[in-house]
């Protein structure tokens, strides 16, 4: 073996460098293979008058968590692990599903603390549906979809596996009230789903979301201080949106998330209406930490 202490002091700096970029490689390919990956789905545009309604289906849309099965295990949108107890995936189809964890209307973070539990926590499951509104690995138009979806869920008899009720709605005028009588009861909106689209893992107008109300998702960034009534704690979030688009959140905090805000790298929902000519949303306000969604690891350090 040879004796570092005979090569050259040169020599020996290269070597360091050399061992040390190995290193780095490595642990960057460890990562990369732990990393987990995200599943293949349909996203929602926002809905916008104009569409041939004829062509939709008409559901609620849940304010759970998204998920997706593969036929064998329960997943995040992000890709991560959903450690759901057995019983409540014993007979599941060994086909995909595309569907909402839910647990009711107003309920979102009781799913989300049930459904990030590596211990599952069997009282809280209980109060937990998986509310199916696709078949992605189907071959057929949604219409087809639907139909198979709902004969296969009879089959299947789990009382924890629940197809989304569907209907047509056949003017805007009452697309518009039944949006109300979502939003009276609690619910966030509604979604519309075009009945001769094949299923594509992307956004796109075949689903739309509708709501009274925009919201949106961005990257936490930074943290910036407060000052006045709110000096020494957070003042406002430097968010990024999915395009790259940066701005602040200042509002829609309560003092529990000023003295603890949402981590750097963490998304988070936000609200507003429509944008300026800059292309930042005007009045975005904060709602929540969207905690289904992986962190990111190239935000910036709080400040």
């Amino acid at each position: 073996m040879t004796n570092m202490k005979t090569v050259p002091s040169d020599l020996r700096h290269a070597l360091h460098a050399l061992f040390l970029l190995i290193g780095l490689l490595m642990g960057a390919i460890a990562h990369a293979q732990q990393k987990p990956s995200k599943p293949p789905l349909m996203l929602a545009n926002l809905y916008h008058p104009g569409i041939h309604l004829d062509d939709y289906w008409v559901s609620e849309k849940y304010d759970g968590m998204r998920a997706y099965w593969d036929g064998r295990t329960l997943t995040t949108r992000g890709g991560e692990h959903i450690h759901a107890p057995d019983w409540f995936i014993k007979n599941w189809p060994s086909v995909p599903l595309d569907g909402e964890l839910w647990a009711g209307r107003g309920k979102f973070q009781e799913v989300i603390s049930t459904a990030r539990s590596h211990e599952p926590n069997a009282t809280a499951w209980r109060n937990v549906r998986f509310m199916v509104f696709d078949l992605p690995a189907h071959g057929g138009v949604f219409d087809q979809r639907l139909v198979s979806l709902q004969n296969l869920l009879k089959s299947t008899n789990s009382p924890w596996l629940l197809a989304v009720p569907q209907q047509r709605i056949v003017s805007h005028s009452l697309l518009q009230k039944r949006l109300q009588e979502v939003e009276k009861k609690g619910g966030e909106g509604l979604m519309l789903h075009r009945g001769s689209s094949l299923y594509r893992a992307e956004r796109n107008d075949d689903l739309l979301k509708m709501k009274s109300h925009t919201d949106a998702e961005a990257k936490v960034v930074a943290h910036l201080p407060g000052k006045g009534k709110h000096a020494g704690r957070l003042g406002a979030l430097l968010v990024e949106s999915p395009d790259g688009m940066r701005f602040r959140l200042g509002t829609g905090f309560s003092d529990a998330v000023r003295e603890n805000p949402p981590q750097i790298g963490s998304w988070v929902t936000y609200r507003y209406r429509g944008y300026n000519q800059s292309g930042i949303p005007r009045f975005a306000t904060y709602v929540r930490v969207r905690s289904d969604m992986p962190m990111a690891t190239d935000a910036v350090k709080s400040r």
